[in-house]
């Protein structure tokens, strides 16, 4: 009996550190893809216009001339770093009515400056945060 108790327990143990550290490899995959993400957005918009990330991500949103798509991932970027700067000109967007539905492609989407407003204000972190590369300084 004690013997199967030692080895109940063995297992348990075995399958605890195998969880803990699938959990770890999945926490470190997301980190590194929206990191991923985050340097793509930032490239992008600072091969268009000057400054550090955030501010050529400001001034990626306030283009018209770039696809509602595009701008939104821009708003996306913004709350993923979390730079307060870009706050001015996220409210400038915000209209507070945010529709059951939003097309992507077709308008700046309100659920996602909610999203982001919120998070620079510290309302709704980003978990990810303390992992993301500082690209507002970049």
């Amino acid at each position: 009996m004690v013997v199967k108790i030692k080895k109940f327990k063995k297992l348990i143990l075995i399958i605890l550190i195998v969880g803990l550290t699938i959990s770890l490899l999945v926490f470190a995959y997301l980190a590194f893809i929206i990191n991923k993400e985050i340097k793509d957005k930032c490239e992008l918009a600072k091969s268009k216009y000057s400054g550090d990330c955030v501010t050529a991500l400001s001034f990626f949103l306030e283009d018209e001339n770039n696809s509602f798509g595009d701008r939104n991932s821009a708003i996306w970027a913004i709350g993923q770093i979390g730079d307060k700067k870009a706050l001015p000109t996220l409210q400038k967007y915000y209209t507070g009515n945010i529709p059951n539905k939003e097309p992507w492609n077709k308008v700046v989407s309100q659920y996602e400056l909610k999203k982001a407003i919120s998070s620079l204000n510290g309302n709704n972190p980003n978990i990810f945060r303390f992992l993301i590369i500082n690209w507002g300084n970049n």
